[in-house]
Order: C-alpha cells, then structure tokens, then sequence
C-alpha cells in the first residue's frame, strides 16, 4: 500500500485576507510563491504547515487465483532456525500464564511484545499453547490411532483436511504442545479447493481404511462458501473407493463434535477442550505419509 500525503498551507494575515492552498509536496511553483511572499514587505502574514494525509493507493481487489495450500511468502524468514528459540520461549510462557488464569489476549500481548514477534509468529504461538490443565484434559480422552479399529470417528471437515494439504503443499506445520499437528491456513468464509485437496482427501481415506477405522462422518461449515462443492466431491471420492462416509453441512460443526460419541478428529482447541474422546488424526497422517512436511516443534 502506498500512502501520499498533501502539504496544507495556510497564510493568515493582519488584513482581511486568508488563503489556503492544498498542494503537493513537491509542487515547485507553490514554493516559489511562498519565497516571494516572504521578500513582500506590506503584507502581515503568519504561515502555518501542517501535513495531512490525501489519498490511499491500495493494490486492487483481484480474484483469488491461489493453486495451492503452501507457504505464506514470509514464512521462510520468521520461521528460519534463527526464530525458533524465542517462538519455544514465548510459548512455553504463554502456556504458563494461561495455567496461571490470565487471559489469553492479554497474555499474547505480553509475550508477543517482550520476544518481538510478528502477527503472524503471535498466531503460530497461540494455536501450539495450552495450558496446563488443558494438555492434562485432552491427554485424558485421546484415543490412539491404535484404538480406533472398527470405531466410528466424526471428522472436522475444514479442519482437518485444509492441515493435510498445508502440510503436502509446503506450507510451515507447527507441533504444538499437545502434540497437535496445526497450520496457519485460513479460509476466510469461502474454501477454494486447490491441487492439493483431492490427493488429500484420498490419502485421508486410505489412512482411515488402512487403520480400519469405523464409519466416518465428515461435518462441514455450512456458512463457508463452496462447502457444498466440497461435499460433493467427498462424496464423490467415497463412493469411487467404497469408504462408508457420511458428509453434512452445519451451521456449527462444533457443536456437533462436541455432543457425539464418536471419536472426533480435529485440532481446533475449543473442541479439543470439550468433547468427550478425540483422536490426533492429521498429525498421525502427516507423521506416517507425509514425512517430508516442513514440521516446526514449538513444545
């Protein structure tokens, strides 16, 4: 974004006579009128300036023509190994001011500012911390991939599989101190399927088929746009291999995760915190297929 900015002249003078130019900063012949009216004796003035800003030039608004779920251009500098010392620091003190009961925000600020970091390094400390009596909790009612032969599992659609295709188009994944596998993608309200999203929701089947997992019911933001594209090509690929998948569009999948018995797949922390049994499925998928993701451990 580029910003100009006008210079505000204003001569006030004894006798009845006020003016006041907008000009350029640059602008040569306003200048040359000011230093003639500087040598003009007669005439009382007094000359304030004061800058203002005129006019923004913003790039404009172009369609979304991204092709993939990787890396944000400036990830490879704030996330370098020379940054991976203070982004473990501020975690783990984050984490110890949320055990302690301050409020995240507040407490994000504090770390965030004391370690330097960007909005963006901020972000990937909030999502890798927890507290203690969160990790305690959610250590508690994690099923291992081990345990989930012939259980039915209910799949945080968006959450899920958008750390799937991070993780095989590049993008920077972060190990979070639950030991979570989260991303720094975001949808904004509209999904747009990329090159990586049908490979990723195949490899997610056969992950699933391969552990022999039990029915899997996929839920889906209904207000995000192209959820109902999405859907049809999840189910589409699920009748193509065979896999007994369900797919529903909800106003709040989140409720829904929170309510069921099945076991849940997602890394989003407000469920994590309240359902009653999750599995860490895409770090399990990452960790097993995809062992040349770009995995940052911030625990």
């Amino acid at each position: 974004m580029t910003i100009g900015y006008c210079l505000r002249t204003t001569i006030s003078c004894f006798r009845p006579l006020r003016l006041c130019l907008i000009v350029g900063m640059a602008d040569v012949y306003v200048n040359l009128f000011l230093a003639m009216l500087v040598n003009y004796r007669p005439l009382d003035y007094h000359i304030t300036t004061k800058y203002y800003t005129l006019y923004e030039i913003r790039e404009p608004d172009m369609p979304d023509k991204r092709t993939h779920r990787g890396p944000h251009p400036r990830d490879a500098k704030l996330f370098a190994p020379a940054a991976i010392s203070d982004l473990q620091s501020a975690l783990a003190d984050f984490s110890l001011l949320r055990t302690k009961g301050y409020a995240e925000k507040s407490s994000l600020k504090l770390v965030g500012d004391r370690f330097s970091l960007t909005e963006r390094q901020r972000l990937a400390v909030m999502r890798s911390a927890c507290s203690d009596q969160q990790l305690a909790s959610r250590d508690k009612r994690e099923v291992k991939i081990a345990d989930l032969t012939d259980q039915p599992i209910a799949i945080d659609g968006y959450n899920v599989l958008i750390t799937v295709e991070a993780a095989m188009s590049g993008g920077v994944i972060f190990k979070g101190r639950d030991g979570c596998f989260r991303d720094l993608a975001s949808i904004h309200g509209t999904y747009r399927k990329v090159t990586e999203t049908i490979p990723a929701v195949q490899l997610i089947g056969d992950f699933l088929k391969e552990i022999s997992a039990g029915d899997c019911l996929w839920l889906l933001d209904s207000p995000v746009s192209n959820s109902g594209r999405l859907k049809t090509l999840i189910g589409e690929l699920a009748r193509k291999n065979n896999w007994n998948w369900e797919i529903q569009l909800l106003p709040s999948p989140d409720t829904e995760l929170i309510k069921t018995a099945a076991v849940v797949a997602s890394s989003d922390s407000v469920v994590l915190d309240r359902c009653e049994r999750w599995v860490n499925l895409a770090t399990e998928i990452v960790k097993r297929k995809l062992p040349a993701a770009k995995v940052l451990d911030l625990s």
